[in-house]
């Protein structure tokens, strides 16, 4: 919120205190509100149909229901468990060491929360939901790594975990003025850390656990519906320009800032996608200019209000290249079977908008500024890559406890005749193609 200094006659000034102070309260901004409900709309699009569209495409036609399946409980469960337990961890009120690390128990099932409660200009209702649908896609995210042979109910169970101990502590320490922000003071504007990183941290684990699928590189595991793909990332672009140009939580300059910033990098990362095939494999692809769209998505998000449009072009066109060594290149030198490369495109992706964050906010370059905190590039990229480092260390523990957990109570994958048959069936019951 601004607020602009006001100049007051010598008669008004015993009025002023009280004056200044009614000014100065919260009120509700109907505008504001209406904003972000429409942008947590879209943000709620984003995981259904969005991410289930792009990661069921990419799965053998035997194993396209259990993805979609997957995609909506987690969804479900990611929801409620924010209403229940999240949003109180995230953002609730708490004092002391432990309040660097976690927002405490004060509005458990949003304890205390009424129509009548404001967060800023916006009803608490509507923050609520805004962050219900960060915490829900980035678990859908989770969902790719592990597909075609993870039992149903231990990824439920490790995502639900993961929520509790992971997605909902670093939103705090970097949304909530806790641990990441207070000490090294880092940029992520909508969620390069507390999303992307910490999501592809727990979807590498989670693959690693569980193992590869017992058929890889034994026959062919091409996507078996590249349209839904294609559907999937488009309506992904349209539902992150809420995820993006929302976080500014008023219709503002930085908000329009975020927004065109949210369709220049996708588009440069996209094209330097397919270029990078191109050259690799003589063919462009449209499921990798597909994936190029959400390399870029994932790295603007950190950025998008912080670097000026050439600065959003270039984090693309670096996203482009680095993401498609992510999924290439990372994955052949590391042997995990990551299935629907999370790690790859999310996880690095958001490493490489963190890092490129601290050089493009530079007013030089085009930026916004510096954090305060910050006076340099220098001081900033460290802040960006401390922030990263902490990220991915707390999220690997989390990750490593959540599918221990799971595996131990329920396991985490499937048997190999199981496997062999397709989840659709093993699991559910049912197919995706009666042909």
């Amino acid at each position: 919120m601004r607020f602009s200094k006001v100049v007051l006659p010598a008669a008004a000034l015993l009025a002023a205190p009280a004056a200044l102070a009614e000014e100065e309260a919260p009120t509700l901004s109907t505008s504001d509100n209406g904003f972000i409900l429409m942008s947590a709309m879209l943000v709620l699009l984003m995981s259904i149909p969005a991410i289930g569209l792009f990661y069921g495409g990419m799965a053998r036609a035997k194993n396209v229901l259990s993805v979609l399946e997957q995609c909506l409980v987690v969804f479900c469960l990611a929801i409620l468990l924010w209403f229940i337990i999240g949003y109180s961890f995230a953002f609730g009120p708490t004092d002391g060491f432990l309040g660097d690390f976690f927002g405490g128990f004060g509005k458990i099932g949003l304890a205390g929360i009424t129509a009548d409660s404001l967060s800023g200009s916006l009803s608490e209702y509507t923050w609520v939901i805004f962050q219900a649908a960060f915490c829900a896609i980035s678990a859908c995210l989770i969902v790719g790594a592990t597909v075609e042979r993870v039992k149903f109910p231990g990824l439920i169970l490790a995502v639900g975990i993961w929520i509790v101990l992971s997605y909902a502590p670093l939103a705090h320490q970097v949304w909530g003025g806790g641990f990441l922000d207070s000490t090294f003071h880092c940029y992520d504007f909508a969620g390069g850390n507390v999303v992307h990183i910490n999501a592809g941290v727990c979807g590498i684990v989670g693959a690693f656990m569980i193992g590869k699928r017992h058929d890889l590189g034994r026959t062919v595991m091409a996507p078996h519906n590249v349209a839904f793909t294609y559907i999937g990332s488009a309506l992904l672009w349209i539902g992150w320009l809420g995820f993006n140009a929302g976080s500014e939580l008023t219709a503002d300059g930085i908000s329009a800032l975020a927004f065109i910033n949210t369709v220049l990098c996708p588009a440069a990362a996209a094209l330097s996608w397919m270029a990078g095939e191109w050259m690799l494999f003589k063919k462009p692809s449209t499921l990798g200019t597909s994936s190029g769209v959400v390399a870029g998505l994932v790295a603007i998000t950190p950025a998008c209000a912080f670097v000026g449009p050439v600065g959003a072009i270039i984090i693309g066109i670096a996203a482009g290249f680095i993401c498609l060594w992510g999924v290439h290149g990372f994955k052949k030198l590391t042997g995990i079977d990551d299935s629907l490369d999370v790690f790859g495109v999310h996880g690095i992706g958001g490493i490489t908008g963190g890092l490129l964050t601290g050089i493009f906010c530079a007013p030089s370059l085009g930026g916004q500024g510096f954090k305060e905190g910050w006076e340099s590039i220098a001081g900033q990229f460290y802040g960006q890559f401390m922030s990263i480092v902490i990220t991915i260390l707390w999220s690997l523990v989390a990750s490593v406890i959540a599918f221990k957990v799971a595996d131990l109570l329920v396991g985490i994958r499937v048997s190999p005749e199981e496997e062999s048959e397709g989840l659709d069936l093993a699991s559910h019951g049912e197919r995706g193609y009666n042909i």
